[in-house]
């Protein structure tokens, strides 16, 4: 296995605005499991991909509900201090959910003969299921990381990993732990 971990949109303007995502309360609390997991899979040869909202000012997706964070060229777009980016490491900015929309995730992944991608971040339901998907969508083995992600509440979350634990493409797009998923990239066998 040759795998890419894709963080998805651990940004400083979620992590500096927690009254503006109160809802992920689960937020702070998976950031310890993402740079672990982060610091190991680079020790395996992994590469790590931080796919990041970017948005412009005028983008469609603010007509609705959603407010104007994440805007292209602010700090709030950045990735938080707290999982460190090193130079190896790959910074994608994307405009909509999935990290695989109109962007060269796709051929930049298969440039560097990755076979499969283990998704983290926020939120499961939402950004990281859509990668998780379109990951499978442009064959790659999809894992969603199921400790390593927040969502709006628990029940959702819990929901995303059961109904995508049972997926009927397994193993192809399979849900695993951090540590399950470590143990499989190491060749480990894992029960």
């Amino acid at each position: 296995m040759k795998f890419a971990v894709i963080v998805v949109d651990m940004l400083k303007d979620t992590y500096d605005s927690p009254s503006a995502h109160r809802f992920m309360k689960d937020f702070r609390d998976i950031i310890p499991g993402i740079r672990n997991l982060a610091g190991e899979a680079r020790k395996l040869g992994g590469l790590i991909v931080y796919a990041n909202d970017s948005y412009l000012r005028e983008d469609f997706l603010f007509r609705g509900k959603m407010k104007h964070t994440a805007i292209r060229g602010t700090r709030g777009a950045e990735v938080i201090d707290e999982l460190p980016v090193l130079e190896s490491d790959i910074v994608l900015p994307k405009r909509r959910f999935s990290a695989f929309f109109k962007t060269d995730l796709d051929m930049t992944l298969r440039t560097l003969g990755i076979d499969t991608i283990a998704v983290t971040g926020l939120t499961t339901e939402v950004c990281v299921l859509s990668t998780v998907l379109d990951g499978l969508a442009n064959d790659f083995n999809s894992v969603l990381i199921s400790d390593c992600c927040a969502s709006r509440s628990r029940e959702t979350h819990d929901a995303v990993v059961a109904a995508f634990s049972r997926f009927p493409t397994y193993p192809t797009l399979r849900v695993r732990t951090a540590e399950e998923f470590l143990a499989e990239a190491g060749g480990e066998a894992v029960l």
